[in-house]
């Protein structure tokens, strides 16, 4: 007799083929980055050919430079996403906890969140130059946003009866935070944390062009200003490559930490399906 051959399961045949699409659009695009130059669409003066790009991103991984700018914004991107996540949910708790707050403090939200944070680029010049700070202005101000409203949405969508269930049982503030809010929020904001992961990577090389702070913004910027075009799409890529990074970690990160939530699970047991 013959051994029963198994199946592979559903949800990993699933991610097997969700990976080979996108691997399948990453090098369909490089090929036409490849081939447009090539064939004179584009000057290859101002588009390089991806091989070209490549062995200039090679290259320039074997420099001090590259790994110097590469830790400014990472260190930029990371101190102001995790000052964004503090502040939006301790606010975003202690707001929405109060209709008084809420009412006191909706039309200021809405005035100050539509505000672009490249709007704040001359008072972060004037108040700390080129510095780190300048940089972490604009990402914490983009970023904090996304956290605080995701985080207010969760404290109302809590069950009104849950929450006079836990004053009559006389538990405390932390204690209803911890046991009432806290399960009721968390998803949205995991929601706010991958929002803001996004948004705190855009700013942080957004600022390094435009102030001019270290970082691989400043590198994209000094080597397009010094013709070196192709070493400015090598850097590009990069930052393109550590979105994708970012993004993939952050919903990785969503799934785990909710993994015990309805949704998580529901999602699941579809794929599998």
């Amino acid at each position: 007799m013959t051994a029963p051959t198994t199946k592979p399961p559903a949800k990993l045949k699933a991610g097997m083929l969700a990976w080979l699409r996108g691997v399948g659009g990453l090098i369909g695009f490089a090929l036409l980055l490849e081939i447009v130059p090539r064939i004179g669409l584009v000057s290859p003066n101002y588009l390089p050919p991806f091989s070209v790009i490549m062995v200039a991103l090679a290259k320039e991984l074997m420099t001090a430079n590259f790994w110097r700018a590469f830790g400014d914004t990472m260190q930029a991107w990371a101190l102001g996403l995790v000052i964004s996540i503090v502040a939006g949910a301790v606010i975003g708790i202690v707001i929405g906890g109060s209709n008084l707050l809420r009412t006191m403090t909706h039309s200021t939200i809405e005035f100050l969140r539509p505000i672009p944070s490249v709007a704040l680029i001359p008072l972060a010049v004037l108040l700390f130059g080129t510095q780190l700070e300048s940089t972490l202005i604009l990402v914490v101000y983009a970023s904090f946003w996304q956290v605080l409203i995701q985080v207010l949405y969760g404290v109302q969508d809590v069950d009104p009866v849950a929450r006079e269930t836990a004053r009559s049982y006389g538990l405390g503030t932390w204690a209803q935070i911890r046991y009432v809010i806290w399960p009721t929020m968390l998803p949205y904001l995991m929601t706010g944390v991958r929002l803001a992961a996004a948004v705190a990577l855009i700013l942080a090389i957004t600022s390094e062009i435009a102030i001019d702070t270290e970082g691989l913004g400043r590198e994209i910027s000094q080597t397009e200003s010094g013709g070196a075009v192709t070493i400015m799409y090598a850097y590009v890529i990069v930052t393109g490559i550590i979105g994708v990074v970012v993004n993939v970690g952050a919903r990785a990160l969503e799934r785990r930490v909710l993994s015990w939530h309805p949704s998580i699970r529901l999602d699941s047991a579809e794929v599998a399906r």
